[in-house]
C-alpha cells in the first residue's frame, strides 16, 4: 500500500495488527487497548513500534510511554471527526512527539494542508486512488494566519 509521508509517496512499511493477532517481525501497529495489556511484551518486540489512536482514546494515558512509538496512527473514521487534529497538534507542541504522525482513514483532500499544520506528516488514505492527486493539496495555501506546528509564529510577525 502507498502511502504519503513528508510530501512523498513512499510504500507503507508497517503492518497494523489486530487486538488477536499473533505479533508479527518488523514494524508494527497496535491499539492503545492492546499496548496497555502487552505493554511488557510489546517493549521488547524487535522492529519499529506504532500505537494507533482513535479520537475516543484518553491521549493523557499515552503521554507516560511516547518514547516507545516511532509511529503514532491517528484513525478518522468520518471526514467531519476532527478530534484528532487536536491530537496531532497536543503531540507535537505539548508532549514533544517527535516520530511520524499519521492520519489514517476517511481524509479528504481539502484537509492535507490543514493536517500539516497541526503536526500530521504521514497519510493512509482510505481512497489509494487519490494518493498522487492528493499530493497538489500540500501547495493549495502558502500561508496561515494563525500559529501552527509547522510555523509557530503568528502572520504578523512572519511578515517583518
Amino acid at each position: 500500500m502507498q502511502i504519503i509521508k513528508d510530501r512523498e509517496i513512499i510504500e507503507d512499511n508497517w503492518l497494523h495488527l489486530d487486538d488477536e493477532a499473533e505479533l508479527a517481525a518488523g514494524n508494527i501497529t497496535v491499539s492503545l487497548a492492546r499496548w496497555q495489556e502487552q505493554h511488557e511484551t510489546l517493549c521488547d518486540h524487535e522492529g519499529g513500534l506504532g500505537l494507533r489512536l482513535t479520537g475516543e482514546d484518553p491521549l493523557e494515558e499515552v503521554v507516560p510511554d511516547l518514547d516507545s512509538f516511532t509511529l503514532i496512527v491517528l484513525a478518522f473514521p468520518a471526514f467531519t471527526d476532527g478530534r484528532c487534529y487536536s491530537f496531532a497538534r497536543l503531540l507535537r507542541d505539548r508532549f514533544s512527539f517527535k516520530g511520524e504522525i499519521r492520519a489514517q482513514g476517511d481524509v479528504l483532500y481539502d484537509q492535507l494542508f490543514y493536517m500539516t499544520q497541526c503536526g500530521i506528516n504521514s497519510f493512509e488514505l482510505a481512497n489509494q486512488n487519490r494518493v498522487v492527486d492528493a499530493l497538489a493539496a500540500f501547495d493549495d495555501f502558502s500561508e496561515s494566519y494563525q500559529t501552527t506546528v509547522a510555523k509557530p509564529a503568528p502572520l504578523y510577525r512572519r511578515c517583518r
